[in-house]
């Protein structure tokens, strides 16, 4: 904690020491360009409000993800005034005899800062990023999706999508009559018959939800074929169901 609060106090030290000269050196120019008493002192505060808002402005787009060429712009004007004048001041200029343009250009920076400053005042609100993390997404599957989702897990035997009735079982090989599949879905086989298919275990958790939602209502044993169809089944998969309730 210490060492970040030295860390700290070495950065503001640096910025106030830099802040002062270059206030300095902006006054001296001014006043060496006929802008003298509080007008002398006035020019550094524009030129310095003008970097930090143009600046401010800049890093709010790109945070943002949109073009901040015109805060770029403004910045750069800025800092251009800023660094010119302390170069000029370095004893490049003889600050007794300002040469013509340079009295011009101090005696048009208002005009300048002015209108940079309203378009940057001005530029269209823009929100900052969403830091919250996303809520969780609210449960708004149909039955047939949730059981879709369920059954195409790696892993997982696939369940038919079709709604048509795949047709009677193959007959075993052997003596003795060819089984039929049955034809009534109130009739439901047993759960070792060799037409129901194996349901996942996310689908016989389900099956068995709703038979006990439909017994606690009722009172009564539910019907497969009708949790068959609160699933959205097909027909075919009404032995399947049966066979877990």
């Amino acid at each position: 904690m210490r060492a970040h609060l030295s860390r700290v106090d070495a950065v503001i030290v640096q910025a106030v020491i830099a802040g002062a000269l270059s206030f300095s050196h902006l006054h001296d120019l001014a006043a060496a360009a006929g802008q003298d008493g509080w007008k002398a002192w006035a020019y550094p505060v524009s030129v310095d409000l003008l970097l930090v808002a143009a600046w401010r402005r800049m890093r709010r787009q790109q945070r943002a993800g949109r073009a901040a060429g015109g805060p770029r712009l403004w910045f750069l004007v800025a800092l251009a005034a800023s660094l010119g004048a302390n170069v000029a001041t370095a004893g490049l200029l003889d600050l007794d005899d300002v040469p013509a343009w340079l009295r011009v250009t101090v005696a048009g920076w208002p005009a300048v800062a002015f209108f940079g400053g309203t378009l940057l005042a001005h530029a269209p609100h823009i929100p900052e990023a969403p830091t919250t993390p996303a809520s969780p997404a609210e449960d708004t599957e149909t039955e047939p999706h949730a059981v879709r989702s369920a059954v195409a897990r790696p892993g997982r035997e696939a369940l038919p999508t079709s709604s048509a009735d795949p047709g009677p079982a193959p007959e075993t090989a052997g003596p003795g009559p060819a089984r039929k599949a049955t034809a009534d879905p109130v009739a439901a086989p047993a759960p070792e018959s060799a037409s129901a298919v194996a349901l996942p275990p996310a689908l016989v958790d389900r099956v068995r939800a709703l038979a006990d939602e439909h017994r606690s209502v009722t009172g009564h044993p539910a019907d497969p074929d009708a949790v068959r169809t609160r699933l959205g089944l097909p027909p075919s998969m009404t032995a399947s169901v049966a066979a877990h309730l």
